[in-house]
């Protein structure tokens, strides 16, 4: 019955392009297109590709559309898969990998994707890097590929580089960038103490960080292909940008210029800033909200670190989380908002810091981690992911958290603690 109803709608899908017919699957009859990966039997680049094969496996598994079959069927890349025995072990999809080196070190993964149901190939792609050592974005275009045939809900952050620094020694840390699964990773500042990296923009070409290695507290932008380098502010105490606007025209800054940290709001194209919290306290961490024109932040002002929000224009200030006395970072997309709260023991575990999502319409609130410590909360351009960073038994990871799944993810750290992330 279930290959039925799969069949109709896929056949549906394909006359009307436009109707999400096959997304209505997942959601509706509450079951899973299951796919078959499979390398084939002609190629020699057996090493990589069972790389990428594992990594396709978990890319497809995390965008929560498909389940992944463990079973083995091989055939030459450009012959017919047996759809027969295929449909007989119960394969939706088959996917077949191959890939290409050429002499200058390019690498091409080919791609073609069999419709059992419908006896038909249904998708033929290719992806080249200019380095083989980049697969891992291989394997997450081709898992953007399928998912966007089927209009599932997008996982095009999937593609998207992973910044983050990393703990060395007393005083050095480096800035990495890397891909969300922390396979890919690429140094790209190294010396003395870097940390709290921020992408300059969407495009992911630049970076701002802090720096040490200057008499004070240094903002530095950095073009990571050109490597040009400015020089945005420097401060006594600290500077921290802790977020960029859409466009990359605006920043907010935290800088203690005067003794306690405030923040400010900078803007890129005359390097003009303005200072927009005057309490004699602590605020710190402010994170743009409703198109730019109000910020959420942490204060101490009512004696212990909690999240405040304000409008930029305006000096009255609003408490907005009622849970718990130490919530000490915010991030923010639309109406939602995650914090980081320090939580008392529980049966989960000793005491921690996790994650909650609260909307600023409703009462709603949600624990999106359950132990360890839970930090630099970020959302993704869709809203629908979270990327975070987790220590546990000391022990850094990169998290991901799907929202509508109620999944999380870990990916491991293997060359040091991370300190900071943004992607």
């Amino acid at each position: 019955m279930k290959k039925i109803l799969l069949i109709t709608l896929l056949m549906i899908s394909t006359l009307f392009a436009a109707v999400d017919a096959k997304l209505e699957i997942v959601k509706k009859a509450n079951t899973l297109p299951k796919i078959l990966i499979s390398i084939a039997s002609d190629t020699s680049e057996i090493s990589t590709l069972t790389k990428i094969k594992d990594l396709l496996s978990k890319d497809l598994e995390i965008t929560g559309h498909f389940e992944i079959l463990n079973i083995q069927n091989i055939i030459r890349y450009d012959d017919l898969p047996d759809i027969n025995t295929l449909s007989n072990e119960g394969v939706d999809l088959f996917l077949n990998i191959s890939a290409t080196k050429d002499t200058s070190g390019a690498y091409s993964l080919r791609t073609k994707l069999y419709d059992i149901n419908a006896q038909a190939m249904i998708l033929e792609k290719s992806f080249t890097s200019s380095r083989e050592n980049r697969y891992p974005f291989l394997a997450h275009r081709t898992t953007i590929s399928i998912n966007d045939y089927f209009k599932a809900p997008s996982v095009k952050w999937m593609d998207r580089f992973v910044i983050y620094s990393v703990y060395k020694g007393a005083g050095k840390s480096d800035i990495m960038i890397a891909d969300y699964t922390l396979t890919y990773k690429k140094t790209i500042v190294s010396g003395g103490l870097n940390i709290f990296p921020k992408w300059a923009s969407p495009k992911q070409r630049s970076i701002y960080y802090t720096s040490y290695n200057y008499s004070k507290p240094t903002l530095v932008k950095l073009n990571i292909f050109n490597r040009d380098k400015k020089i945005i502010m420097s401060s006594d105490g600290m500077i921290v940008c802790s977020d960029v606007n859409h466009d990359g025209s605006k920043l907010l800054i935290t800088a203690s210029p005067n003794g306690q940290p405030d923040i400010y709001s900078y803007s890129v194209n005359t390097g003009n800033k303005t200072r927009i919290t005057t309490y004699s306290g602590i605020d710190v961490g402010g994170q743009f909200i409703e198109d730019d024109k109000k910020i959420v932040f942490v204060s101490d002002r009512l004696g212990s670190p909690n999240i405040f929000a304000k409008n930029i224009n305006s000096r009255g200030v609003e408490k907005l989380v009622y849970h718990s006395n130490n919530n000490s970072s915010a991030t923010a997309f639309k109406d939602n908002i995650v914090y980081v709260s320090k939580d008392k023991n529980n049966e989960l575990g000793n005491r921690s810091f996790n994650l909650y999502l609260m909307s600023t319409k409703s009462d709603n609130l949600k624990r999106l981690t359950s132990s360890g410590t839970n930090q630099f909360p970020k959302f993704s351009a869709d809203g629908e992911s979270l990327l975070f960073m987790k220590t546990f038994n000391g022990r850094s990871s990169i998290g991901i958290v799907r929202l509508n799944f109620n999944k999380s993810y870990l990916f491991p750290s293997n060359n040091g603690r991370i300190q900071s992330i943004d992607w």
